[in-house]
């Protein structure tokens, strides 16, 4: 007989949108155990898996922390609900929670005012005084400004508490059936109820239920979070004088988004090595939906994605992206060093909207058979062996020729075709390596300069560099060239690096978030950005932002003779991410943001 063993759940915390599928162990009437589902179509010895989803709703409803979603909210926000912010986004489950949020919080509410002010709305009619209260209750009375909040359960429902609902069958507690499939997906309804699953062995013939019944039940349905949306910040087309270019829109002919995203792949996203986000928050049926929605809300033209797992990639990206208009192409890592599941093997991953694009050529830049090559070219045979352990790190890029779509209006030449290069690389990660991060960044630029020689072309060069602002890989990047006293350099031990003196590249390279750094304006939108960057660097503070690590690894390089800046993706606070201790969290499921930068193409002149 077909017998249930055991059943439990990739987490215990139910999210919005995030696909459950339990785990079910299960003894076959020959002894076998196995995790395979046995379906109606395909019984064993006469019977089936029959499955059900129940979801008790209750005659009160339970509002969830926007802060802590695990948690019930028993304070509210009245600033939030005056200004149509979103109303789970107005929950807090106690005043200690609020006040430890409030500076991320209140960012929801200048910008709510600035847009309410635009119709004519007064500060004074928004916010009120935040002051002392009892119980948790700030007083609603109370003049001026930072937010007010009452403890209530609704919009419309005054200073009502927000009850907890009980377990109890006689509470006026209701079950009703969602699913019939081992699979489910929580929905909105579902937020702040408890789920069933249900599990059974039937008879295939007569249907009736063999055996016991197995269930479990998870904890309350908790809405995926939703962090405040990044915008895109105009950096008014200055160039890489930092002068302003105000003919630039008009005289050029082509505007795209190019988004740069290391996404964390799920093999590296441990709770051992991100301890401090709920373990939740780190399963990939959480994640995969997180950086869904986040990916497909920049609406670019241009994405690369590095860590993506190859399963992954086939899986889930490639088909969820192409719903969305995208084409894909895709490079692994290579597996001379690689150990484990080669299903689950990363590389990098760029897609192109088909509308906007179209695919041209693609190269593959694998820096394991660079490193055969160099080895065989200027190491002794005796050494060759300790060379290529050096060496060879699985690293690739990804290399794309695409043509633009979007006319040729603007040059001398309209026949001429609008192609694009656009690279994608994930550098080696250790940080004892510095001679191998410059000697692959090197390779990858070499090979950019030869495409550039045969193609008049504008390139992009994106993707996580592991190397933060100052090393000498930024500095070939950015500056063409290597500081010959720089002590990176000192490390050296195989001699890939000598003369340091031709480590040099002839593309203008520029960083696109420098446009930051350069913009000589005012306004609340550039301040607020240029406190995020570093002044000594004109690059961002922080692209990586983990409890080990904060830095800049991450950059979106491009031909500045070829292409401007028009826009900028905002940069994160990294005091708004430390309220989770770092990333990933909930909000953010990546420990790398997200960079993303608006181009337009600069005409071109008839040679």
């Amino acid at each position: 007989m077909l017998t249930v063993l055991r059943v439990h759940l990739p987490s215990e915390i139910p999210i919005v949108g995030c696909e459950i599928t339990p785990y079910v162990l299960l003894r076959r009437p020959d002894g076998g155990i196995t995790t395979d589902d046995v379906p109606e179509a395909l019984p064993v010895d006469g019977c089936f898996m029959q499955y059900k989803w129940y979801c008790v709703q209750s005659d009160r409803r339970v509002a969830v922390c926007s802060v802590h979603p695990t948690e019930q909210a028993t304070i509210q926000c009245l600033g939030c609900l005056k200004s149509k912010i979103p109303v789970p986004k107005s929950y807090h489950c106690s005043a200690k929670c609020f006040t430890d949020a409030w500076q991320h919080h209140r960012v929801l509410h200048e910008r709510a005012l600035s847009a309410l002010n635009e119709n004519g709305n007064e500060e004074g009619e928004l916010f009120g005084r935040f002051g002392s209260g009892n119980a948790g209750v700030i007083s609603a009375s109370l003049p001026g400004s930072t937010s007010n909040i009452v403890q209530g359960s609704g919009v419309n429902n005054g200073p009502t508490p927000v009850h907890p609902t009980g377990m109890e069958k006689n509470s006026g507690e209701t079950w009703f059936e969602v699913g019939c499939s081992r699979t489910y997906t929580p929905m909105a309804d579902d937020i702040g109820h408890v789920l069933r699953f249900e599990c059974v062995a039937t008879d295939s013939e007569t249907g009736t239920i063999v055996g016991a019944t197995t269930s479990i039940m998870t904890s309350r349905v908790i809405p995926a979070p939703t962090p405040t949306p990044r915008r895109l910040i105009p950096v008014n087309s200055a160039d890489v004088m930092g002068h302003f270019d105000v003919d630039s829109r008009n005289s050029s002919f082509g505007t795209f988004t190019v988004l740069s995203y290391n996404i964390l792949a799920d093999t590296h996203a441990t709770s051992d090595a991100y301890s401090y986000c709920p373990t939740w928050a780190l399963s990939w049926a959480y994640r995969r939906q997180n950086l869904l929605r986040e990916i497909i809300g920049y609406h670019a033209d241009i994405i690369c994605l590095q860590e993506v797992q190859n399963n992954h990639f086939e899986e889930f990206f490639a088909p969820e992206l192409d719903k969305h208009g995208y084409q894909a192409l895709f490079k692994k890592r290579t597996t001379e060093v690689y150990t484990g599941n080669l299903q689950s093997i990363d590389g990098c991953a760029t897609f192109f909207r088909r509308d906007k694009f179209s695919h041209v050529k693609k190269y593959e830049v694998e820096f394991n058979k660079a490193a055969q090559s160099l080895t065989d070219a200027i190491i002794p045979a005796a050494q060759r062996k300790v060379a290529l352990s050096r060496l060879i790190k699985d690293n690739i890029a990804l290399i794309a020729v695409l043509e633009a779509k979007f006319g040729s209006h603007g040059t001398d030449n309209p026949s001429k075709r609008q192609l694009l290069c656009v690279a994608n690389t994930h550098i080696n990660v250790h940080q004892d390596l510095r001679d191998v991060k410059l000697w692959q960044v090197n390779t990858l630029l070499k090979g950019l300069e030869k495409i550039a020689v045969s193609a008049d072309i504008p390139m992009l060069v994106c993707g996580d560099f592991n190397s933060t602002p100052g090393s000498t890989p930024h500095g070939l990047l950015a500056m063409g060239k290597v500081d010959l006293l720089h002590p990176d350099l000192a490390i050296d031990p195989l001699g890939i690096l000598r003369p340091a003196s031709k480590l040099t590249h002839q593309l203008p390279l520029v960083s696109a978030y420098s446009s930051f750094a350069r913009m000589h304006g005012v306004g609340y939108d550039l301040d607020h950005q240029r406190r995020r960057m570093d002044p000594a660097t004109n690059e961002p503070l922080f692209t990586n932002c983990t409890r080990d690590f904060t830095g800049t690894i991450d950059y979106i390089f491009y031909t500045a003779d070829s292409l401007t800046v028009e826009s900028l993706l905002e940069l994160l606070d990294e005091d708004s991410l430390r309220k989770d201790t770092a990333l990933p969290s909930p909000e953010w499921s990546s420990d790398h943001i997200a960079l993303l930068a608006e181009f337009q193409c600069k005409p071109r002149v008839r040679r």
